[in-house]
């Protein structure tokens, strides 16, 4: 039996796609390990959103190398759809495979020889036939699951490589969703059932546009028909919405989260930029006044409601006095915390003809002031909960004899460590904000018992 291993780059979409095709391996009597357990195969799962994700990727098969000079590398993901020739010169690299191929690893590389230096295969399609549907859900990997619904995304973003990466927005049906959901919910873990399922996908707000064949060109379904599915499904205790585009984010969807049975108090609402001149470069769809007004009706509706935001700075043509708009816009903003990321040029994207260049020394600058911005809004909404009642979803992770978790509006709980209570849910009393920034519960045990 064949040892294989996982390493997982970039977002939760990868994450549920790296346990699907793992789950599919195993099914060929593969044996799943850790990475260094010495395994006879390496599977790299890799992102591609910057550039510092490739020289990730470099690394990670320089220390598969070094754990087992004679074991098979396999590169997945957006970077080996992007660039397949040259992750195929890397030293150690017997395979590349691109969007259409990765859930057809086994059917390709039937026996995993390694292949001569510098004779690496190479299996990858052009993007624009890359129109399946692969359904995918993590398991047993943490305490969350990430349950994918949709992949690829129509939004031509300046900056961004991922239409590229992943081809065009499809979707699965409602009900193979579900029948998944119920699928997690029955298979559960080693010891117990999954507690939470995180809906991901690349673009979740255009779910609906295909049924997964990719031939679909009508909307049939949307997204709140399936949250509305999903909130039926007995045996998940919380269902939470990964990330959605606030164009997409509409008052229907809001209000339903709000009087939801499942569905938590936790939205991920992507700006990117403050400034509408910076969102007219980006080729977003919405100015910041829309974003306002999305903010506003989640708290309206859902006062104690997480809302974080992603930004970029430092994209071409974002002046100071820009971006001066986004800190302020965001400063003035109820939001909880920030995403930040540091604009970097990808090839084949409009941006790279915007000027003028935002220097790196300007960029990082920007990128330091909305990391101390964010902290300041998280430590702000952690004291804004202190004293209400929540409940927590303890996690795996122990440090120094303290292990954390969630409340439902992701707010992150230290506690003291109980191994009854991982991968529980249990009510607490959020008492205060401590030095690391965490909140503290009180009487944890007193409240199981009760």
């Amino acid at each position: 039996m064949k040892k294989v291993a996982f390493y997982t780059l970039g977002c939760k979409l990868n994450f549920s796609e790296t346990s699907t095709i793992g789950r599919m391996l195993e099914t060929q009597g593969y044996q799943r390990v850790e990475f260094n357990q010495q395994p006879d195969i390496f599977i790299i799962n890799t992102c591609s959103v910057t550039d510092n994700a490739d020289k990730k990727c470099r690394k990670i098969v320089r220390e598969a190398q070094k754990i087992n000079p004679d074991g098979y590398v396999a590169i997945l993901g957006c970077y080996a759809q992007l660039k397949p020739q040259e992750i195929a010169t890397i030293p150690g690299v017997d395979a590349v495979l691109g969007a259409a191929e990765k859930f057809r690893l086994h059917e390709l590389i039937d026996t995993f020889e390694k292949a001569p230096t510098g004779q690496a295969r190479v299996f990858n399609s052009n993007i624009e036939d890359v129109i399946d549907y692969h359904a995918s859900y993590s398991l047993n990997d943490r305490t969350r699951t990430f349950l994918k619904v949709q992949d690829g995304c129509d939004y031509p973003c300046s900056y961004c490589t991922i239409p590229l990466a992943r081809g065009k927005s499809r979707s699965d049906t409602v009900a193979n969703v579900v029948r998944a959901a119920h699928e997690i919910a029955s298979r559960g873990r080693s010891a117990a059932a999954v507690k939470e399922i995180v809906l991901t996908g690349v673009n979740i707000g255009d779910f609906g546009l295909s049924d997964g064949t990719g031939l679909a060109t009508t909307r049939r379904e949307t997204f709140l028909d399936l949250i509305r599915a999903l909130d039926e499904v007995e045996g998940i205790d919380r269902f939470r919405i990964s990330s959605i585009e606030p164009n997409l984010l509409t008052d229907e969807i809001i209000a339903f989260v709000a009087q939801s049975k499942r569905f938590v108090p936790h939205f991920h609402v992507p700006l990117q930029s403050g400034a509408n001149t910076v969102l007219g470069l980006m080729r977003r769809r919405y100015k910041r006044e829309l974003y306002a007004e999305r903010v506003a009706k989640i708290k309206e509706l859902m006062p104690h409601a997480c809302i974080g935001v992603d930004v970029i700075v430092g994209h071409p043509g974002e002046t100071n006095a820009l971006f001066r708009e986004t800190y302020e816009f965001l400063n003035e903003l109820p939001i909880s915390y920030l995403h930040v990321f540091t604009y970097s040029e990808r090839p084949n994207t409009h941006a790279l003809t915007i000027r003028p260049v935002v220097s790196a020394s300007a960029r990082a600058e920007r990128s330091k002031m909305l990391h101390i911005l964010s902290d300041k809004k998280r430590r702000a909404f952690y004291e804004s909960q202190v004293g209400r009642d929540a409940v927590v979803l303890f996690e795996e992770d122990v440090t120094q004899g303290l292990m954390q978790g969630f409340t439902e509006n992701y707010v992150r709980v230290v506690a003291k460590y109980d191994p009854l209570l991982i991968n529980e849910t249990m009510p607490v009393l959020l008492t205060g904000v401590n030095a690391d920034g965490l909140m503290e519960v009180e009487e944890v045990q007193a409240l199981v018992a009760h």
